[in-house]
């Protein structure tokens, strides 16, 4: 009894210990500190490749609006929502308008800093306001919604102006807030060269990295409306993809979604089920889920994507405190011995032979990321590059310049070579 009730004590303060260290992270972080625009991609930064060489003068601006759904209840409807932390699975649907820097910051300026590695400061991005067009209900049908079918009807004009026809849903991570999410979600979309339509799904995180665990709990409440916006937006948009950027926590609503979107409805083949949902690039950065649990979910919903990509630091020392919290490694850092020998097999057979890309980003191989990062699908100009050639192009790892690896136990992963600046550079150039 005693000896247990020793174990039963370590394990709590191993948990205790694991939050301290998160605060201390969040506090390192700065838990309100300004998203800035991020460094630029690596494939644009010498100014030969200009992403936004063909858009038309709308578009040069300072202002990148996108797309925004949540499941967040709100306090205050009008004249602008306020949301709270509580999850519903009603849906509200609108436009986030954000802006990069200041009235004093003009588009010659931005085009500047987003073309080359310009070693200025970089300008705040910031939501200015959210404009919502619907809300709909949990078990309201489309059809019985006007506002709903204006948002929808919004998503088609903003595909048909686009050179791009394909949908990217980004789902934040943890300790995040509505302004954060919009904000990361519209410089994902700058860096494309104002190309890609991008939705900032934005789930309802308690916005401290002390109620991590409500984010846990809230990131599982939000699995069902987020599955069902993905249902909705392949039955009543005219994206040709559907495609996802799920960033650490974010992974807990995401891959939870994606297996619950795999089962057929009745008499519909597993063919029908992935032309319906029209799924095309699954991007998890750093993502912070169970690892074990990952690879059963991967295992029901590969069979109906275009492609599952892993980027992974091995180094991350965010998972590596989550990984005490959870009790279990996380997919981003994965620990491989708590697999099963079946799982095993599946990771090894879907690396080789299926529509999964595990990408190692390794500090040793990328000039000055920092060794412990969790941040680098944004704060890295070579893994944001890769990432951007994956949603721009459809650019498989090798034809991105990425270097074939494989384990011991026969698992393939992708690795970035000491030349990939130039390799990424030779493909946008092209």
């Amino acid at each position: 009894m005693k000896s247990a009730l020793q174990s039963g004590l370590g394990k709590a303060a191993l948990v205790f210990v694991a939050l301290l260290a998160l605060l201390a992270l969040g506090l390192l972080a700065g838990r309100d500190s300004p998203v800035r625009l991020m460094p630029t991609p690596v494939s644009f930064s010498n100014g030969d490749v200009d992403p936004f060489e063909k858009i038309g003068p709308k578009l040069k601006t300072t202002e990148v609006p996108v797309l925004y759904a949540t499941n967040r209840l709100a306090l205050i409807e009008e004249p602008e929502p306020l949301h709270t932390i509580v999850p519903t699975d009603d849906l509200r649907m609108g436009v986030a308008h954000v802006r990069v820097g200041d009235e004093t910051l003009d588009w010659e300026t931005l085009h500047r800093l987003s073309t080359s590695n310009d070693p200025a400061e970089r300008p705040i991005v910031h939501l200015e306001r959210l404009e919502q067009i619907a809300v709909l209900k949990a078990k309201q049908d489309v059809k019985d919604s006007p506002e709903a079918q204006a948002f929808f009807a919004l998503v088609n004009r903003a595909l048909e102006a686009s050179p791009n026809s394909e949908l990217l849903i980004y789902v934040h991570g943890s300790n995040n807030t509505v302004p954060r999410a919009a904000a990361q979600a519209a410089q994902f979309r700058h860096f494309t060269g104002r190309r890609m339509v991008v939705l900032a799904f934005m789930w309802p995180s308690a916005g401290s990295i002390l109620r991590y665990l409500t984010d846990v709990s809230n990131a599982s409440r939000t699995v069902e409306p987020f599955a069902r916006l993905v249902e909705l937006l392949a039955e009543n948009t005219k994206a040709s993809k559907i495609d996802v950027l799920a960033y650490s926590a974010g992974a807990q609503v995401l891959s939870p979604a994606l297996a619950q979107l795999a089962t057929p409805r009745p008499g519909e083949s597993r063919e029908a089920l992935q032309a319906r949902l029209r799924l095309g690039q699954i991007y998890f950065a750093a993502p912070d889920i169970d690892t074990r649990r990952f690879v059963n979910e991967l295992g029901a919903y590969i069979d109906i994507i275009e492609r599952v990509s892993i980027a992974a630091n091995l180094n991350d020392s965010v998972l590596r405190i989550a990984a005490i919290v959870g009790r279990a490694s996380r997919a981003g850092r994965p620990n491989l011995t708590e697999l099963s020998a079946e799982q095993t097999n599946f990771l090894v057979e879907a690396s080789q032979k299926l529509r999964f890309d595990l990408i190692r980003v390794d500090p040793n191989d990328i000039p000055d990321l920092p060794v412990s990062s969790h941040a680098f699908w944004y704060d890295d100009p070579w893994v944001s590059g890769d990432m951007l050639a994956q949603f721009l192009l459809n650019a498989s790892p090798p034809r991105r310049g990425l270097d074939e690896q494989r384990s011991p136990g026969g698992a393939r992963y992708w690795t970035f070579p000491s030349d990939f600046y130039d390799r990424i550079y030779r493909l946008f150039r092209r």
